[in-house]
């Protein structure tokens, strides 16, 4: 079987942004713009939207389950204020639920959390509770910079994301670090802030000793890890110049990349630096980069082709398409296994 860890719906029936972007409106003058209705969404609209999208290309490729959340970009918690997330954020995990219930073969929920920038990270632990209790989702996305490219806030090791983490656990869900859009110019959205993100979380992660206090906490850095993978022994001599345990020791039991990298080269170094353990099969589908690589024909973000390109084992194969998903997520492993999977 064939997971990929990260998958966003970005194919939405055009009617659930219009009301987004009505809300917005709304919310910025509310004298100029009425407060929007959600119109009808049909099954049949999420089917087709779906269908011909994420489903289509996820059997084209070759694999079988998505582990699936709403448009990254679009959580936008540095727009509005915590009413306008909590609103927003249970409008998009219910419909990735209905996803989920029409395509419960292919696709599975990871929840957006009501996060924004002035309210404490333990507010969204209704949120989550609702989602993975509620709807049976196996995980959530995490916001370390709900401010959009402003970075005010603490770090994930400060102890005012403790409440969070601790429900992660208790709940035995993890969490992917996904930061959503940028409303700092310097900043392009999936080219820069994304990838400052992936890189500033390991790095907090580094400094700190989050892990002494949550030894099974779970967390995936997305897109292949940022620049960490690159800039390996950069991390290591960082470690040893603050008298850190090895990287392995002090954040890999904890910490897991994607495969969300979309050039050869770049993931034979990821294969090569990381261990194996660590790696969880992804494609972003459809995400940051959409179009068809000139230079191979072949969509940038079809990365089973340059996995399958690794000359792995069968047993590090199924570590990256399959066991590490279910081990990493193992509110999904016990869904597979009741299926018989």
């Amino acid at each position: 079987m064939i997971i990929d860890c990260h998958g966003h719906y970005t194919t939405e029936p055009p009617a659930f942004m219009a009301f987004r972007k009505a809300q917005i409106a709304h919310f910025e003058d509310p004298k100029a713009n009425p407060a929007p209705v959600m119109a009808e969404i049909t099954d049949d609209q999420i089917r087709e939207s779906i269908g011909q999208n994420q489903l289509k290309a996820l059997k084209d490729r070759g694999a079988d389950m998505t582990i699936f959340s709403p448009r990254a970009s679009g959580m936008g918690h540095h727009i509005g204020d915590e009413a306008v997330s909590k609103s927003w954020t249970r409008m998009c995990n219910d419909m990735i639920h209905r996803v989920t219930q029409l395509f419960p073969e292919n696709f599975i929920g990871v929840c957006q959390l009501p996060q924004n920038p002035v309210a404490p990270i333990k507010n969204s632990i209704e949120e989550l509770e609702r989602c993975v209790l509620e709807l049976g989702f196996v995980g959530c996305n995490l916001n370390p910079d709900p401010t959009g490219g402003m970075w005010t806030g603490k770090p994930l090791t400060d102890r005012e994301w403790y409440p969070f983490f601790e429900k992660m656990v208790e709940l035995e869900v993890p969490a992917m670090i996904h930061v959503s859009g940028s409303c700092n110019p310097n900043f392009h959205m999936t080219g820069a802030h994304y990838i400052n993100a992936d890189t500033a979380a390991f790095m907090q992660f580094l400094q700190g000793d989050l892990f002494k206090d949550f030894p099974e906490l779970k967390l995936i850095i997305p897109h292949g890890g940022g620049a960490v993978p690159y800039h390996w022994g950069r991390y290591r001599g960082l470690a040893d110049m603050m008298g850190k345990p090895p990287l392995r020791e002090h954040v890999m039991k904890n910490v897991f990349f994607d495969t969300c990298v979309y050039h050869q080269p770049g993931i034979d170094l990821l294969f090569e630096v990381i261990d194996i353990d660590n790696i969880l099969f992804a494609s972003e589908m459809f995400g940051a980069v959409k179009g068809v690589d000139p230079e191979t024909g072949h969509n940038f973000d079809d990365t089973k082709r340059y996995v399958d390109a690794l000359g792995l084992s069968d047993e590090d194969r199924n570590k990256v398409y399959e066991g590490n998903a279910r081990r990493v997520y193992p509110r999904l492993d016990r869904a597979l296994t009741a299926r018989g999977l």
